[in-house]
């Protein structure tokens, strides 16, 4: 199982305390601590690198160690991954245009064609087609660079796009370095460009999350959002305010990966302000901000810092908007496996796979090629209570 998409030691520890209705003192009492050395534990201050420390906290808990460490639900067996990474991954791996070598006889593709197919591969991936999406990408990255080798200033914008939607793209299929190297290319062609940097930097973002980097992708999304945040809000214009808000959100979301509680809130607050003045409905620079957006970036964090609770109030919060029906289908199904987690961690196996289901029938690729989705489908049917409908999901997907 993927650690990065489980809640931290900490607080899980929290949410068991919780759940056996132990007060901080009370379990610190019957675990010869402090309170305050709970209190460190729960917030991620302290770590707890002691087996015998795991085993006495279990043991207080009345739970096996192993779901302390993550271990309590077995890696789902990967039979949906989507083919075709290997040529993704050889297409990020050419060096033929640097070092001077023609990639092959073919002609440079005009730039409005090529801005056509990167935009046409956004929407392929805004509906979570990625399988399509997978075949798609190496032809658009060797097409995007030819062009940008020939006319760099002309093409430029086109492979930051290529290299976005990618990074994207691998980062939804569980290839965290991988989407790092795509990142780490649009900053690279971006440089000199700020708008082109920020928009980069939101999947350098998520790549940097998703691999584990969180202060790193905290420091990076911040600056980024700094460095193009506009004077005067009032004056600013909806695309420049969405690349901003986005970067807040990324921000955050890294924030709270990393258990900083107090940051994720300032920042998705900070965030909703921004999100307030753009409106649902948008999608500048194939960020989808808006205050729909907010909030279920409101969830995710909630989940990552331990309050499941919380997440499921902002779930059904983020739901009743308009502006949810907006966003992409992508978009929607990922945000409800988050509530399929929320609920699943509040001891409500039914909603869980209600949600589960919903996202299968939003955006199928979603459920069924994302190692982490695939995940959460064996965390539900393995419980006691787990409804027929999902048991048979999760049998058809072989991670029973």
């Amino acid at each position: 199982m993927n650690g990065l998409e489980l809640l931290p030691v900490g607080r899980r520890v929290a949410y068991w305390r919780g759940r056996r209705q132990l007060s901080q003192q009370v379990f610190a009492d019957r675990l010869g601590k402090s309170k305050s050395w709970v209190d460190k534990v729960e917030r991620g201050v302290r770590s707890l690198d002691r087996v015998s420390t795991l085993h006495d906290i279990a043991a207080v808990l009345r739970i096996d160690a192993a779901v302390l460490l993550g271990r309590d639900t077995q890696p789902a067996d990967v039979t949906g991954r989507v083919e075709g990474v290997e040529q993704v991954r050889e297409a990020l791996s050419t060096y033929d245009i640097a070092v001077g070598r023609s990639v092959s006889n073919r002609a440079v593709v005009p730039a409005d064609r090529l801005a056509r197919d990167a935009a046409h591969t956004w929407v392929s991936f805004q509906y979570a087609r990625y399988a399509r999406v997978t075949a798609m990408v190496p032809e658009l990255l060797a097409g995007a660079q030819r062009a940008h080798a020939d006319d760099p200033e002309q093409a430029r914008a086109t492979l930051v796009e290529a290299y976005r939607v990618t990074a994207s793209l691998l980062t939804k299929l569980g290839e965290a370095e991988l989407a790092w190297l795509a990142a780490d290319r649009a900053m690279l062609t971006a440089t000199g460009d700020p708008i082109l940097v920020a928009a980069a930097t939101v999947q350098l973002g998520q790549a940097l999350r998703a691999y584990g980097r969180t202060q790193a992708a905290v420091s990076t999304a911040r600056a980024a959002a700094y460095r193009i945040a506009p004077a005067d809000p009032d004056d600013a214009q909806p695309p420049e305010l969405s690349l901003y808000g986005t970067l807040l959100v990324q921000a955050a979301l890294a924030a709270a990966r990393h258990g900083d509680d107090r940051t994720a809130a300032d920042l998705i607050d900070e965030a909703a302000a921004v999100a307030a003045r753009v409106g649902d409905g948008q999608d500048h620079h194939r960020t989808s901000f808006g205050p729909a957006a907010v909030d279920l970036a409101r969830v995710a964090a909630a989940l990552d810092l331990g309050n499941a609770h919380e997440a499921v109030v902002w779930h059904r919060r983020a739901t009743k908007r308009v502006g949810w029906r907006w966003l992409p289908a992508e978009h929607r199904a990922a945000h409800l496996l988050d509530a399929a987690r929320a609920y699943l961690y509040t001891d409500d196996p039914t909603n869980a796979a209600r949600v589960l289901a919903e996202a299968d029938r939003t955006a199928p690729a979603e459920v069924r090629h994302r190692p982490a989705a695939r995940n959460i489908v064996a965390q539900v049917a393995r419980h006691p209570h787990a409804p027929a409908t999902i048991i048979q999901l999760a049998v058809v997907l072989g991670v029973t």
